[in-house]
């Protein structure tokens, strides 16, 4: 598995309730885009409508060696995913808060390009900072360990 890319904003700032992995539907010379790391996600999300899942604003750079039109960097990928867990993704995406993020792209090992989303829920501002005060208080432990030493 070759992770081309992964989304750190959205694991600071949502708590990821779930987690899904969906094949994404690729036009042209994305793939190639992809292989080369031309992928932001910063402002991903997906979207169940009608039955199925998009996710937007997920930008991928036109390659740079194609020779046909370049495709639209954001335009709305389809995502694939299996009937029933786009059920249960439409029940929680309902639920006040709940949102699908973007959380890692990559090949798997038959070469098929894969996205993982999570169904997330935003963190408040007192989450951050107790998770912040937590990093400090173990860093100081562990230094106060290897003095001890």
């Amino acid at each position: 598995m070759k992770i081309i890319a992964s989304n750190r904003k959205a694991l600071h700032d949502y708590h990821v309730l779930d987690t899904y992995e969906a094949g994404i539907v690729l036009r042209g010379s994305e793939a190639k885009s992809l292989r080369q790391g031309g992928v932001s996600m910063s402002d991903a999300y997906g979207e169940v409508i009608t039955g199925e899942v998009f996710l937007h604003n997920m930008h991928i750079a036109a390659y740079k060696h194609s020779t046909t039109t370049a495709h639209n960097p954001k335009r709305k990928r389809k995502l694939l995913l299996q009937k029933r867990e786009i059920k249960k993704l439409y029940g929680l995406v309902q639920q006040r808060g709940n949102t699908l993020i973007p959380l890692k792209v990559y090949f798997n090992e038959h070469g098929f390009a894969k996205v993982t989303i999570g169904v997330c829920r935003r963190k408040r501002l007192y989450d951050k900072k107790d998770k912040i005060l937590k990093k400090e208080v173990d860093r100081k432990v562990a230094s106060a360990k290897k003095t001890v030493r």
